[in-house]
């Protein structure tokens, strides 16, 4: 009997990657499970060296209940503490400003060194055989990485110049570390869930038809994009040679090479963004930079903080270029906030199902795997029952 020749096998089609279930996106559930499981355990951007340049100067950040004050101390040194008082646990300090001398808590006077070490308390002779030397304020994890002070409440992350470790010589023409405070820091509240931003962010899928200001000055960045197994992922932008339509556009096309010679060649004329999973942009122009973090404030909504930096630099140009490129970059922000809205609006519909993914939205599926990686209930096309 002769053998029977073995038949090709029919080639295994891989399945659709898909976004998220709906009910992750709104469930009451979820911003508890996103803090402790996600952001706490990872490095979160607090604030630039040359925001606090001197004794005392601070900056607080807010992560879900914790809240986090990074402050330049006495000897010039940067620390980050729990801003939590050691007495009634009263929250110290808000926003940025300066202590001059001592963080003073504003409940019952209890202050503090700017080390965090107890210093002074109202009322000592009522605190009999009290130790201060065990009632400081809490340290936080901190390091500081291309000139911005970074956070971990939890857990054992990387460090950050091994996450980065993929694009410090593309950031290295820029000298973030020599960059000054642009404008102040910013605080704006989406209507849509952290997650819905983040996604935004992570594709550029959306550019071509959301932000036709940006289509009509640069490539799309997914033609140059690269993605790192750290969790950072970056795409360039290209200026293009066709001069925009809009006035405003076509100058910051003609100033931008001209005024940022200073750079290399290609850093002329290229817009780039870098994202650092799970919450933070970081978009690089000619002219500038800037951070973006997004934090989840419940069900629906979320905060964008962010700020940007640039180089001392007065020359006519270059504040003309600088006006231009802020000018551009609000209204893609206010183009984003409208199609975010959006998702989370028709993301309310019972009808809707996850779609299929493009291969242009790697670095948001990327993200999602993260997510199904840390929380497991999200595999679940229905929310469960009880959440672990």
């Amino acid at each position: 009997m002769k053998p029977t020749a073995a038949r090709p096998l029919a080639p295994i089609a891989a399945p659709v990657p898909r976004a998220l279930p709906a009910w992750a996106y709104s469930h009451a559930e979820m911003t508890r499970l996103e803090y402790e499981r996600l952001l706490k355990p990872s490095w979160q951007i607090v604030c630039h060296v040359n925001s606090i340049p001197a004794p005392g100067d601070y900056v607080t950040l807010d992560l879900g209940a914790d809240s986090v004050v990074a402050m330049r101390n006495s000897q010039g040194e940067i620390q980050a503490f729990h801003n939590v008082c050691r007495h009634r646990g009263a929250r110290i300090l808000e926003g940025a400003g300066n202590c001059p001398g001592a963080i003073t808590c504003p409940y019952h006077g209890w202050s503090y060194r700017l080390n965090g070490e107890l210093r002074a308390m109202t009322a000592r002779e009522t605190f009999p055989a009290l130790d201060r030397a065990q009632l400081g304020l809490k340290p936080v994890r901190a390091q500081v990485m291309f000139g911005f002070v970074f956070v971990c409440l939890a857990g054992d992350p990387a460090p950050l110049e091994q996450i980065w470790a993929g694009v410090a010589s593309e950031f290295a023409p820029h000298r973030f570390e020599q960059m000054r405070p642009y404008g102040r820091m910013y605080l704006e509240h989406w209507e849509c869930d952290w997650k819905i931003a983040m996604d935004n962010y992570l594709e550029s899928y959306h550019v071509p038809i959301g932000h036709p200001g940006l289509n009509r000055m640069f490539t799309p960045d997914y033609d140059d994009q690269r993605n790192f197994p750290t969790g950072v992922a970056r795409g360039v932008s290209w200026l293009r040679e066709r001069p925009s339509s809009r006035w405003s556009e076509r100058l910051y096309q003609q100033l931008i090479g001209a005024v940022s010679s200073d750079l290399p060649e290609p850093h002329r004329r290229r817009w780039s963004f870098y994202s650092m999973l799970p919450n933070l942009g970081v978009d690089v122009f000619p002219d500038q930079m800037d951070f973006f973090q997004v934090l989840p404030r419940g069900p629906g909504r979320c905060t964008i903080r962010g700020a940007s930096f640039a180089h001392p630099d007065e020359r006519r140009e270059m504040r003309i270029a600088r006006y231009l490129s802020t000018r551009i970059n609000r209204q893609v922000q206010r183009e984003d906030e409208f199609l975010c809205r959006r998702v989370q609006q028709g993301l309310a519909s019972g009808s809707y199902e996850p779609g299929p993914l493009s291969r242009l939205e790697n670095c948001m599926l990327e993200f999602h795997e993260l997510l199904r990686a840390r929380i497991p209930e999200v595999r679940q096309a229905s929310a469960p029952a009880r959440f672990t």
